[in-house]
């Protein structure tokens, strides 16, 4: 069966370009290819990233909740979904996608299904992003947690799934994590999963 496989090639050497307190660091590894050991190493950027986990949340009525939210490195404001980062050491993904559908769009969900988990783009990335199903929603408390910064500026948005799909589909919806979810499910219930 055609798969990914772990592996890991050797480092030479490591060096940090940006490190501070946050989650993600950039750096540069001189690598040697284990196939030719006697060629000349060579040089990757690293951008290490603990992962993100996604909460698509869908209603008994096949609305998906989704947020408007600007991005600056894109310059865009994106169609997402509730998302965030795997920023405290072993936690289980789907508990990050838990609390950032409580966080972010003020819902909980009595079910959660894994979609699928995918590197984000591993020529450059460490990060993971790991897609869950929400369902049997209900309103839930925020907490404590305070939205700053773009989060502040979130707009909610409820959009059908069919519309969603078309516009994935037409290249106006082009958040990679939306994309992949939309078309994970329709895949999955064109199987009947």
């Amino acid at each position: 069966m055609l798969r990914d496989v772990p592996e890991s090639w050797p480092v030479e050497s490591r060096t940090d370009l940006h490190r501070d307190g946050w989650v993600v660091a950039f750096r540069t590894d001189q690598v040697r290819s284990p196939h030719d050991p006697d060629g000349d190493s060579f040089r990757r950027l690293v951008v290490e990233h603990p992962g993100a986990a996604v909460a698509v949340a869908i209603d008994d009525d096949d609305n998906v909740l989704c947020l408007r939210q600007y991005r600056h490195p894109a310059q865009m404001r994106f169609v997402e979904f509730p998302a965030g980062v795997c920023d405290v050491p072993g936690e289980d993904p789907l508990q990050v996608a838990i609390r950032e559908l409580r966080e972010e769009a003020e819902m909980a969900a009595e079910r959660w299904t894994h979609l699928i988990s995918v590197w984000a783009s591993p020529g450059i990335s460490a990060e993971q992003h790991h897609l869950y199903l929400a369902e049997g929603l209900s309103a839930a408390s925020r907490g404590d947690f305070e939205m700053h910064h773009e989060e502040a500026d979130l707009e909610l948005v409820w959009v059908p799934y069919a519309e969603l799909l078309d516009g994935v589909l037409a290249g106006r919806i082009t958040d990679a994590p939306v994309a992949l979810a939309v078309l994970t499910i329709a895949a999955r219930r064109a199987r009947g999963a």
